[in-house]
């Protein structure tokens, strides 16, 4: 939970620093979450809960050193000290590496190998940050990041459905082109997104066609509401792409199509199932959850459409509503949870 605690603080100076920069958001905010928004939410938020999940899944001490310095690194950056923070960060992606390869060493595989691969292209964004490159340069290796950790885990889960040698094939050539891509953007940055663009749009229709999601929406409950949150990520990860290949860049639109849409529908999906893997929590399902997840995606909808029309108005609208989405899933989750332990104890007072 401390861990976890210092993520949350990053993603909460993040976030308050994005809505400094779109006009909503007024006061006494960290200069950092403005000036490094981005590098908070990935290197800082992200990182932590991912290096987290994985240190568990480990299960060595060693493990949570890569959070910890994630965590650390992020605090330091709102601190003020920038490089500083910047190399804790960095050094925290490092761990996540060396994590990633305890795990497939442990159960060597394709799925494993998705994984490390992600873990590699992260570490790769947060070094030429600390290193003085600019955050827009470390971009496409956070997405790379993002993209194959969520679509190692998704190959993960699915792979006991029926899948041709051909689909296998097709998803090595889509991740080994998301990285191909990341390097040509160090030499030919348009060159390098659009072929980016394609590789994402290409990973969305392969997940789209191949993942479990497609069966598990039939179902009820909470099954059906984590295929919800898996197939909408989908398609904001290839209008993402699609947005990238064509205008050769990462504009706002693509950017949080990608992170808002793709990502944190993921996150929403996942939450449920990793919270009481990590923090040893229920997280019963409740109809509730489906606010903050249409929120989301409504208002990062808003936001879409006022970025790409010029409508400025539209656009801090829409990134308010994403603000407020996350938050609303943040203490929807934790009323749950809360509940829950409340009705475990009620029954355990009559049992006695």
């Amino acid at each position: 939970m401390p861990l976890l605690l210092l993520g949350f603080i990053a993603l909460a100076s993040g976030v308050a620093g994005g809505l400094v920069r779109v006009g909503v958001l007024s006061g006494p905010v960290p200069a950092a979450g403005i000036a490094w928004h981005g590098t908070l939410m990935v290197s800082a938020f992200f990182a932590t809960v991912v290096s987290l999940e994985r240190a568990v899944a480990l299960g060595r001490a060693w493990g949570y050193l890569a959070p910890l310095a994630c965590g650390l690194g992020g605090a330091l950056l709102i601190a003020g000290a920038t490089q500083t923070g910047l190399w804790w960060m960095a050094a925290g992606a490092a761990g996540l590496v060396a994590s990633s390869i305890a795990v497939f060493a442990r159960q060597p595989g394709f799925e494993p190998a998705v994984l490390l691969i992600a873990t590699l292209c992260g570490g790769v964004g947060s070094t030429l940050v600390a290193l003085g490159h600019a955050p827009a340069i470390a971009l496409p290796w956070w997405i790379a990041f993002f993209v194959l950790t969520i679509g190692g885990e998704r190959l993960e889960l699915s792979r006991y459905l029926p899948r041709s040698p051909a689909a296998k094939t097709l998803f090595a050539c889509a991740v080994l082109t998301v990285v191909a891509a990341c390097v040509l953007g160090l030499l030919y940055a348009d060159a390098g997104r659009r072929t980016l663009g394609a590789a994402l749009v290409a990973l969305a229709l392969w997940l789209g066609v191949y993942d479990i999601a497609r069966h598990t929406v039939r179902r009820s409950g909470l099954t059906r509401f984590i295929a919800h949150c898996l197939l909408a990520g989908y398609v904001w990860l290839a209008f993402g792409g699609v947005v990238m290949l064509l205008a050769g860049g990462v504009r706002d639109a693509a950017l949080h199509a990608l992170l808002l849409g793709f990502v944190f529908s993921m996150v929403f999906g996942h939450a449920p199932v990793i919270l009481p893997a990590v923090l040893r929590v229920a997280v019963p399902y409740a109809a509730w959850l489906y606010l903050p997840l249409v929120l989301l995606h409504a208002s990062l909808a808003l936001r879409v459409a006022g970025e790409l029309f010029g409508q400025a108005s539209l656009h801090a609208a829409g990134a308010a509503g994403n603000a407020v989405a996350l938050g609303a899933f943040i203490v929807t989750t934790a009323t749950l949870v809360l509940r829950a332990r409340r009705t475990r104890s009620a029954v355990h007072r009559e049992a006695a």
